[in-house]
């Protein structure tokens, strides 16, 4: 208080001495260039693996020929850019008062960075107004990728014809008559699947909402063809893993959407979640038409029919590696974005299902064979839906980006069932063979479910057995 009564000029002393130090400032302001960049498009969309040109026109009041321009991306790993044309001012240019520059940029992976233009004069950088321009590399639609997805389509189908050949419909009514076993599979299916791929997906990518959400898109989708291959090549309840399949798939049009819209809003919510009602109903269509052929020909055609059932088991073999292997061909971008949490993601979906499943169906008493279908059908999920909602709820690139979740789900998923395998194969190697009371008690359960009469050609009217086992049981017979 005394000392603003002493100085007359206070508070005014200390705006004269802020004003003094701007000074400095603002004649280095003065010295400065003022470019002005104008590029052909706000936002340049590209195809990764191509090279793009780029042109830019950049006017300014005081151009000199000692200025030089240049050209930086802000992910190298994503594009880079160079000058195509010379980044000198010409006399010429001078002139006219202004720059006109060709720019190449080489897409190397997928996603979004930022290119910028700068300035150099004397040694020294200045921005150039407006002389930075996104760059989205995106991955462009190939034949290969066409020719896979139709091949896989006829593959299932046909295989899907050969299990109606080998689907015993009475067994498939009984299961429905006592629903233990669907009603487990459909609780590991809408109930276990979604909770898990959500807990994950906070646990591994807590900073990721865009790869939650293509973890969660993973659970909640309805069980894959793949697991009713898996179960008939394991010796599981084919018919028990078909009338999950049937039911799995329908109920997904109710519960996909009850769980896309409550907590995968919580995952993530601003995404455009699209539920795909269309590709639903056409995936129901591809399951039943070839159903229903295979159930016609075992009516009609007998003989074809058990032609079918016999190549069923290495055509299943066969389908299944050429739809891996396919699979990463066609996808090797892929492999650049994995890591380790990745990895884990995709072995803790599918193989906690699998977990779940198991010791669920036998805590409830299932046999061996309903319990190893039960846990299938849990543990392989339909990661091609997943995908198709990814792309409907994401822009490009980053629909692309995401779906190296459902994509590692995918590889990893048949990892336990590949371990089973070899290991069923080591033991009939060696030579293990069924108990006398395990083969009695096996053939009069077949007997008392199927009715069983002798035929005249065994394979035509044992669809879901070996030759082996035929063989076994005429013999005792």
């Amino acid at each position: 208080m005394y000392a603003s009564k002493m100085c007359p000029l206070w508070p005014m002393h200390l705006i004269i001495l802020y004003l003094l130090m701007l000074c400095p400032l603002w004649v280095l302001c003065q010295a400065a260039p003022e470019f002005l960049a104008s590029f052909t498009a706000d936002t340049f969309e590209m195809h990764m693996d191509d090279s793009y040109f780029v042109y830019v026109n950049i006017t300014g009041n005081d151009l000199q020929l000692e200025d030089k321009f240049q050209v930086r991306t802000e992910i190298p790993h994503v594009a880079t850019a160079s000058w195509n044309s010379t980044y000198d001012i010409t006399d010429a240019e001078l002139d006219k008062g202004h720059f006109y520059g060709r720019i190449k940029v080489d897409c190397k992976f997928l996603g979004r960075t930022d290119m910028t233009v700068e300035a150099s004069r004397g040694g020294a950088v200045h921005p150039v107004t407006n002389g930075t321009v996104p760059i989205v590399v995106i991955r462009p639609v190939r034949v290969i990728d066409t020719v896979f997805t139709t091949s896989v389509a006829v593959f299932v189908s046909l295989i899907f014809i050969n299990f109606g050949c080998a689907m015993h419909w009475p067994t498939v009514t009984a299961c429905l008559k006592k629903p233990i076993g669907p009603a487990i599979g459909l609780a590991g299916q809408y109930l276990f699947m979604p909770l898990i791929s959500f807990g994950l997906g906070f646990l591994i990518f807590p900073d990721s909402p865009a790869l939650r959400l293509g973890m969660f898109f993973s659970g909640v989708s309805p069980a894959g063809g793949a697991s009713n291959i898996w179960t008939f090549i394991l010796g599981g309840n084919l018919d028990l893993s078909l009338a999950m399949t049937s039911i799995s798939t329908l109920a997904a049009f109710g519960l996909m959407p009850a769980w896309l819209f409550s907590l995968g809003q919580v995952v993530f919510a601003n995404a455009n979640i699209v539920v795909p009602y269309l590709r639903i109903g056409m995936f129901v269509i591809g399951l039943f038409i070839p159903l229903a052929i295979g159930l016609a020909m075992q009516r009609f055609t007998p003989r074809i029919s058990a032609f079918m059932v016999r190549i069923l088991k290495g055509f299943s073999t066969l389908l299944l590696l050429f739809i891996i292997t396919f699979a990463i061909v066609t996808n090797l971008y892929i492999f650049e974005l994995m890591t380790w949490q990745i990895l884990v993601a995709g072995m803790g979906v599918p193989w906690l299902g699998y977990l779940a499943g198991y010791s669920v169906a036998r805590l409830f008493r299932q046999p061996h064979r309903d319990a190893l279908a039960i846990s299938i059908e849990s543990g392989i999920q339909n990661t091609g839906i997943a995908i198709f909602l990814l792309r409907y709820a994401l822009p490009q690139p980053e629909a692309d980006i995401t779906t190296v979740v459902p994509v590692s789900i995918a590889i990893m998923t048949p990892g336990p069932m590949i371990c089973i395998f070899i290991y069923q194969r080591i033991k009939a190697c060696w030579g293990c063979k069924p108990s006398k009371i395990e083969t009695q008690t096996a053939r009069k359960s077949w007997e008392t479910s199927h009715q069983y009469q002798r035929p005249l050609s065994p394979a035509s009217s044992l669809p879901l057995m070996s030759n082996k086992q035929e063989e076994n049981w005429s013999s005792s017979s």
